[in-house]
């Protein structure tokens, strides 16, 4: 049998990139991608962490640096790089028959036998790097091991050091031991800060050192979660790649708004807005809730006004994924929670106790006609996704309101480059 090999492909500075393949002329330029509201920086080029800005960071409290260094600033056009996204994993499936898409902008391949066949996996690794880069213009890292935990561990070798060209492949005992010594606890993947903490306390400071401890004594002493860290350390995989997402188990929708809403019905219709996405995702995984919880809050970053913060859930009998219902159960909540007098800074709902629209529910023994009615409900669904799939927002519903003034401001954002016909790129003949 072949040795298994893992690979972790990762995007490189993803939303700034993306933003960069349209922009070339801000290629080598500080570039930083900001958060809903355009309130904190989300995404940096290198030439920004260079400028020492810290990731998450409020807008307001670099001010002086972003003038003073000319950063170039983008709202986040999650269009875009959803779409971005998309294109770079359909090619990285052509290198692998096994990939899970581990988040918008990382993928794990199992390349077991196959970089063998090519005799040199880092110039496998090479070829994913440049076919990535050739087709869309992102940059990626690639790095390598036998398990999942040694590929990010090498994947955060190849974006450290550039002198690898961007591949890492720890299959080598040698290579990785050397590595396992100068990378903290507290940088390996799975291991939280407070864990990282308690391992520090213990005179586990490095990834060298938690891989030399028995599996036991540290399950024993910490979690299962930090022991099979310490097998993928050594190699021995515990972590198998999901080819297929699982199902979320809880589904949450929720914004801070771009003004103070003071009114009920401007935080009924945004309320209404948040259910309808929420619906969308718990449809899109064939599944259907069986509660929705309800929250408002005033901004707790302004002492200066009254605060004010509630949370509301009820049932749902039968568990059910229409919009209608979910938008009136959680308008009734909202009723019962609001205050008026208040400046309300976020509001949003979640959707739990979910399970398969296609798992049997008891239907009441004196209503006939309610199995018939789901039917009806879920086709009606089914066309309301339908067309809007085929047409942004094309269909609505009337309690989200027409005029959505509440939505976040984006007065940074790029085009939709990809998606829409009417902002395509336009390249003239010269």
């Amino acid at each position: 049998m072949m040795p298994p090999l893992i690979a972790l492909v990762d995007c490189n500075n993803f939303y700034v990139s993306c933003e960069r393949v349209f922009r070339p002329d801000l290629i080598g330029k500080p570039v930083a991608v900001l958060s809903n509201n355009d309130g904190c920086i989300v995404a940096r080029s290198q030439e920004v962490k260079n400028l020492g800005i810290q990731m998450g960071v409020p807008l307001y409290q670099v001010q002086d640096l972003i003038r003073q260094h000319h950063v170039q600033l983008f709202s986040s056009n999650y269009t875009l790089y959803a779409d971005m996204s998309a294109r770079v994993m359909a090619i990285l499936e052509e290198f692998t028959p096994s990939l899970e898409v581990y988040s918008i902008d990382e993928a794990f391949l199992d390349l077991s036998g196959i970089a063998a066949c090519q005799h040199d996996s880092v110039a496998y690794g090479q070829n994913i790097l440049k076919t990535v880069f050739r087709q869309t213009g992102i940059p990626v890292c690639v790095g390598m091991g036998p398990t999942k935990t040694l590929a990010k561990l090498a994947n955060h070798a190849a974006k450290k050091w550039k002198k690898t060209g961007g591949v890492v492949d720890l299959s080598d005992p040698l290579r990785r031991d050397k590595l396992l010594r100068r990378v903290p606890v507290k940088d390996i993947w799975g291991i939280g800060s407070k864990t990282a903490y308690k391992l520090n306390q213990s005179g586990i400071e490095t990834a060298w050192d938690l891989a030399c401890q028995s599996v036991k004594p540290i399950q024993s002493r910490f979690t299962i979660v930090v022991a099979r860290t310490l097998m993928e350390l050594n190699g021995i995989p515990c972590l198998a790649l999901e080819e297929i997402a699982p199902n979320k188990q809880q589904i949450v929708c929720s914004r801070s708004f771009s003004r103070r809403l003071t009114q009920y019905h401007e935080l009924c219709a945004a309320l209404s807005e948040f259910c309808s996405r929420a619906a969308e995702k718990l449809r899109k995984q064939h599944s259907m809730a069986g509660c929705v919880t309800v929250f408002i809050r005033t901004n707790p970053f302004n002492p200066q006004e009254p605060q004010y913060q509630r949370i509301a859930r009820t049932q749902i009998q039968p568990a059910t994924q229409d919009t209608r219902i979910i938008i009136s159960k959680a308008n009734a909540l909202l009723k019962d929670i609001y205050r008026a007098g208040y400046k309300y800074h976020k509001c949003g709902v979640e959707l739990s106790q979910i399970q398969p629209e296609s798992h049997f529910v008891q239907s009441d023994l004196f209503n006939d006609t309610e199995s018939a009615q789901t039917c009806e409900h879920r086709a009606l669904m089914q066309v309301v996704d339908h067309i809007n799939q085929r047409f942004q927002n094309g269909v609505s519903f009337a309690s989200t309101q027409l005029t959505q003034n509440w939505k976040p401001r984006s007065e940074r954002i790029s085009r939709a480059y990809t998606t829409d016909w009417q902002e395509l790129v336009r390249v003239k003949c010269i």
